[in-house]
């Protein structure tokens, strides 16, 4: 179990679409923005992370990074979480975020990241 490739949906509407783990336990797939993201700039953007080995960690942690597809503005993030499995074997992710817009200058670098 908590092997992540397939699609997962978050609380706001969010959609994520996972391929299959490589051998290397890395995985790629595509977030697609639900309506709490807001706005139309929005578009499926791709997906890269890499998840502990499921059968030496029955609840493993995992990371991706999100490279936006926007058409006015450069962004990233990245989420750092981990796998759960309950009694009934339902699985279920838990993660952080962190996201970085494009600065101008280094002086604005202070509100770049969220």
């Amino acid at each position: 179990q908590c092997l992540l490739s397939g699609s997962w949906r978050s609380d706001t509407g969010s959609r994520m679409v996972m391929f299959p783990l490589g051998k290397d336990s890395r995985f790629s797939g595509s977030y697609l923005p639900g309506p709490a993201a807001g706005g139309s700039e929005l578009l499926t953007s791709p997906l890269e992370g890499s998840q502990q080995d499921a059968e030496l960690f029955p609840q493993p942690t995992f990371s991706f990074t999100v490279n936006w597809q926007l058409r006015e503005t450069a962004q990233t993030t990245v989420f750092l979480g981990q796998c759960y499995v309950d009694t009934n074997g339902e699985e279920t992710l838990h993660a952080l975020w962190l996201l970085r817009e494009v600065a101008d200058s280094p002086t604005d670098d202070w509100k770049a990241t969220r």
